[in-house]
């Protein structure tokens, strides 16, 4: 099974008036940025058999863009699940809901950061998250530990497996 973990892109600063945090939208940076940066990605994370992504604005907005460039023509989930503190365990059972598919999470920090740690058995993720951050990690059938092959932090060199356990 193929996990990738996305961070949404830049969002604005400003909470719109009347309204929430869920409402921040993508900066416009971001919505430019981020298609050229999931197309560099896109011949490693291929077509996922499933997105699944937070409801909040720039969630959903960069599920969008990124379906769009790797050719998903599925439905957008939407969960609460991948919220900003959103329980990472709980995703083990939305995983075993697709066992051996690619499935695409796309959602926030700390969310996306303690998901990859817990999916590589580990305390920490060893890598910022910054924003439109891809993290790809094979992980075998039935759950266990995973392996990272990809890291790609926007506007900075593609990292893939051998150059992950060499760093």
């Amino acid at each position: 099974m193929r996990v990738f973990l996305v961070r949404h892109g830049d969002a604005d600063a400003e909470i719109p008036d009347g309204l929430d945090d869920e409402a921040r939208a993508l900066t416009a940076r971001a919505r430019l940025a981020l298609p050229g940066h999931f197309q560099n990605v896109s011949s490693l994370i291929g077509t996922p058999d499933v997105m699944v992504m937070s409801p909040l604005v720039r969630a959903v907005q960069t599920a969008t863009i990124l379906a769009q460039v790797v050719g998903y023509e599925g439905p957008l989930r939407s969960t609460r699940m991948l919220f900003p503190d959103g329980p990472v365990g709980a995703l083990e059972a939305l995983l075993a809901e697709h066992d051996g598919k690619a499935v695409a999470l796309i959602g926030h920090q700390p969310s996306m950061g303690a998901a990859a740690a817990h999916f590589l058995g580990m305390s920490s993720f060893p890598k910022p998250v910054t924003p439109g951050t891809v993290i790809g990690i094979e992980r075998p059938e039935g759950g266990g530990v995973g392996t990272l092959f990809l890291y790609a932090a926007p506007g900075q060199p593609i990292v893939q497996a051998l150059e992950l356990e060499a760093s």
